[in-house]
This record gives C-alpha cells, structure tokens and sequence, in this order.
C-alpha cells in the first residue's frame, strides 16, 4: 500500500513539472542587442526563434520592475527600473497598466492574437527601453542585467548577446563577468564564449547549452566611473515618502477643522447630586459620549421600574446549561408626551401584551433597538450646534471619497503600503469625524451638570448618601438608571450596601437572600444579559569587487510563457 501511494505521489509531482515547465514551445534561437547611452539608459532589442508544438495565440514577456538591493556599503534599496517605448513590430501586442505594474511588480508585454491561433515556427522581436537600472559605485558604474531571465517556461537554445558601449568608451575582459545556470551560481559561466571587442561585448552560447525554466543568463560590466549619467529624482524624499506628508497635511485639516467645529467648548463639572431636571437617562448617556449606546436605552428599565411603569422578575431556569431569563410585567401605559424613542422601546416591549420574556426577544428586537437610537440621535440634536452637524457630513464625505481616491492613487505611485496606511487612515477619521459635533450653550450647560452628577456616583461618600437619603428614601432608585446609562452601576450600587436600605419593590430576583447585595448582583447580571438579547440579530451568511555577481542576480529579472 505504501508502495502504490509512493508512485501516486511521484507521478502526481511529474505532472505538475509537466504541466508547469512545458508550455508547448521552444525557443530554437535567441538574441539580444543592448545600446547603452550615457544619458543613463539603454534601449534593449530582444529576438525569439520560436517553434510551437501546439496551437497557441502567442507568449508574453515579464519583466520586474521593482527591487530590493543591497548596496556596497551593505544598505538596503529599493529600487524601480522604468520601461517605455514598448514595441513590437509586425505583431498584435498589449502592454500592462502602470497600475498592474505597481501592484504585481513586473511589467508584461503580451504578444498575439486573441481570435487566432498558430503553430509552428515564429518569429517576435520586443524592443524597449530601460531607465535607473545602473548602479553607481565608488569604483565604477555598474551595468547589471539579466540577458535571459529565471521564469521562462521554454528551454532555450542558441543564444547570442551583444552589448554596445558607447562611443569611445573602452573595457577589458577583467571589467566583463558572465553568470549562467540555476539563481545564485556565482562563478562565471564556461558556457558561452564571450568576447570584448571595439566597444561591443558578445556572447555566444557553446554548442549543446539549453537554457531552462529556473536558468538564467546574466551580465555584469564594470563601466568607467563617471561616464554614465546618473538620473536622480528632483525630490528624493517626494519620490519614496511624499504619502506621508499628504496624510500629515490631511490630519493637521482635520484637527483643525476639529477644533472649531468639533470640540466641546470647556464644560467644567459642576458640583451636582442630581441629573438635570426633565432629562431621561437615555439623553444624558447620549450627551456624555455624543453617541447613543445600548446600556443608554435599557436603562429605561430602571427608569420606568422606579416610576411604578413596570416591574422586572429574574427567572432561574434549571439544567446544566440553561441561563437565568428576566421577565418584563407592565403595570401602567407611558405617559403622554414622552419622547418617540422612549416610546418606541416600551410600545414595541408591550405592543398588544403585558408581559414580556426578554429571551423571546432575541433576533427579533433589533431593529426597535436600531429605530430608536436614530431617534435619540435624532432628539438630542437641540444641544448641538446646527452648523456642525452639517461640517461632519461634509467632513464624512470627503474622507468617503479621501478612501476612493487617495487608496488607489498612492497604490499607483507609492506602493501597497502606502495604499493601506492611506485607507486606515482615512477610515481612522471617519470614526473620529463620528463625534466631531459641537454642543449649543444649553448643551455645555446640561453636559457640565451631568459630569458633576457622574464624578459624584464614583466619589459620593457615605454621609453624603444618608442625607440625601434621608430627603429621599427614594434617592438609590431614582438615580439607578443615569448609571446604568453611564456605565458606573456597579460603582454607584457598591456605595449603598451598608447603608441598609431595601431593594427596590419592583424588582424580584430568585435569591435566597432579599439583600441589597443580591438585588444589585442580579440587577446587574439581567442588564447586561438583556442589552445582548434586545440588540442580538440573526447570522448572515549585490555588488563588490571585481565580479560579485551571480545568475539571476540584477535587474531584468521576469520571464514569459505562452498563451
């Protein structure tokens, strides 16, 4: 049985060589002419003999663009080559976007006709032109370059390279390195015969040498120093970096814009024992975060339960795995003139009923909860400042549309990870642009009452309490539900438990004990478990000395296959 799926396994991997490396061509002969000029560039002429053994529109070309060098003093670079005046003469041709260029790093230059096939002999001639592909030492000018690259999927055969120098200018064999065979090999190839002569290097392949997928063939020339011209970018820093001064300048706007219409003006805490007079817990949640939160709307439970509206019964279910429910029992209907989000919530708990499981619920109250939250939203805009609500929206626009534009455009000139800091960015604002509205004069007013009212639940000490106590025995539950709706429930229950008062009567738990303690356990454990029910909604589905290189090392890296 091993035997068999050693065999299975072998031929699977045959198959996939096949598949991978045999394209149905060969190319019977290939040459290159290379014209270097010392403006800094050089114009490449490549020749294919090509013979199909099968019916194909044609092959294309690879040719890497971008690079990650280390220099001679041991530095990392990166560096992108330019291609241009792409040609292809007496063939159909099509060449990739700057923006596929950018993004799968290589260019490719496809050759054929995509209504027609052909089979047998071709022959393709592709020309174009190479810029910043030199590398500029100390010793000398470094002419790097991959006559035939790694990732061709054809063996190749015959080879001839030539490589004009320009005018006047002069080398010996010792300047002139030829690398060939597997990615690495780092001694010069015997291969080819390679000769340097009236400003020409060639190389001609030996009799018998086939090149193939994973081969290459690759120059080196140390040129004098000085006689290229090197071609820097006007503003280095804007070439490789300038992203980040356009998202500095987009964030010093922002916070700018921030400041004036985004940014409370200064609402110090006033001293205060109460919430603000005709204010329901819902509001005074949404006014101390500008936001509408679950905990601010189920804290109209307290709300209603401390005003004789309702009372609320935690139900301990039995089983291993069976959680407690709450039970929501309506004594009265709400009052008139209460606010539409209030009565959304209590309406569409009681709608044709006076009881109400919170588990039944589940997947099914969201949307209320959702209505509601827009009309709170909605309420609560009397203590903003008009204009400000209108910047946002603007504001909201233009970082939609900062997404839309600014990803792509600097995946185009810059790179993948300037395209994603460019969109985290600009979704980052977008939160942030969320609470970027100002509070009127009456809602600075009411927000410095209300953070009086919440630093007295987290520092209120205990002789404080017995008085207001003592004016209100009332006090613990007509305070409960502004902090629930602030989040410090816990804090605030903690302080009355050895102040011996009971439990408010509208709440019935299962516990052995009728504590306060209890109460404020279960309280706050029906809470937090009723939050999730009522908002829960159903699932969706290099370089060194003389020589230093290597086959496949330098630039022109790629290859081509057929299609």
């Amino acid at each position: 049985m091993k035997f068999f799926t050693q065999l299975l396994l072998c031929g699977c991997l045959v198959l996939f060589g096949f598949t991978a490396f045999s394209q149905g061509f060969d190319v019977e002969g290939y040459e290159v002419d290379i014209y270097i000029h010392e403006e800094g560039y050089f114009d490449v002429v490549e020749k294919y003999d090509v013979y199909f053994n099968m019916q194909k529109h044609g092959i294309y070309r690879d040719i890497q663009t971008k690079y990650d060098l280390t220099t001679e003093t041991g530095e990392m670079e990166k560096r992108e080559i330019g291609i241009s005046t792409i040609d292809v003469p007496d063939h159909k041709f099509e060449v990739s976007s700057k923006f596929e260029q950018r993004f799968n790093n290589y260019l490719r230059i496809k050759i054929g006709d995509p209504n027609r096939k052909i089979q047998g002999p071709v022959k393709y001639e592709i020309r174009y032109r190479v810029d910043h592909a030199f590398l500029f030492e100390k010793a000398a000018t470094r002419f790097y370059w991959n006559l035939k690259p790694t990732l061709w999927y054809a063996p190749f055969k015959k080879m001839n390279f030539q490589v004009h120098l320009p005018s006047g200018m002069n080398l010996d064999d010792n300047d002139v390195f030829l690398y060939a065979g597997p990615s690495g090999f780092t001694e010069p190839t015997e291969d080819f015969n390679v000769t340097v002569q009236n400003g020409v290097i060639t190389a001609t392949s030996r009799s018998g040498y086939i090149s193939h997928y994973g081969d290459a063939v690759t120059i080196l020339a140390n040129l004098p120093k000085e006689r290229i011209t090197e071609i820097k970018h006007p503003w280095p820093f804007w070439k490789d970096y300038g992203w980040t001064l356009i998202l500095g300048l987009l964030g010093m706007i922002f916070y700018g814009i921030f400041q004036r219409h985004g940014k409370d003006d200064p609402a110090p805490a006033i001293t205060s024992y109460y919430p603000p007079d005709q204010m329901d817990p819902a509001m005074a949640g949404f006014l101390m975060n500008d936001r509408g939160d679950t905990r601010d709307l189920i804290a109209f439970i307290p709300y209603w339960g401390s005003q004789g509206l309702i009372e609320v019964k935690n139900i301990e279910n039995s089983g291993l795995f069976a959680k407690d429910d709450t039970q929501l029992i309506k004594l009265k209907d709400l009052p008139s003139g209460r606010p539409h989000y209030e009565r959304k919530i209590f309406d569409g708990l009681f709608s044709g009923r006076n009881e109400v499981l919170v588990s039944s619920l589940r997947n099914k109250f969201y949307s209320k909860m959702s209505t509601a939250k827009s009309l709170l939203k909605k309420a609560a805009q009397r203590y903003y400042i008009p204009q400000s609500r209108k910047v946002l929206g603007w504001v909201a626009l233009v970082l939609v549309l900062g997404i839309f534009i600014l990803t792509p455009l600097f995946l185009y000139f810059w790179g993948f990870l300037a395209a994603i800091v460019a969109f985290v960015s600009c979704v980052v604002l977008l939160i942030f642009n969320s609470f970027m509205i100002k509070k009127n004069r009456h809602g600075t007013r009411v927000l410095s009452e209300l953070k009086g009212f919440k630093q007295f639940i987290k520092t209120a000490e205990e002789g404080k309490l017995k008085m207001l106590l003592k004016e209100s025995p009332q006090y613990f539950e007509d305070t409960m539900s502004y902090a629930l709706s602030f989040g410090t429930f816990t804090t605030w229950a903690k302080k009355f438990d050895d102040l011996n008062i009971p439990p408010p009567k509208w709440y019935h738990h299962s516990g052995t004990h009728n504590s306060f303690h209890s109460f404020s356990n279960s309280f706050s454990s029906s809470m937090s478990s009723a939050g999730n029910v009522m908002v829960s909604s159903p699932s969706s589905s290099g370089s060194g000395g003389s020589g230093g290189g290597s086959s496949g090392g330098g630039f022109g890296g790629g290859g081509g296959g057929s299609w």
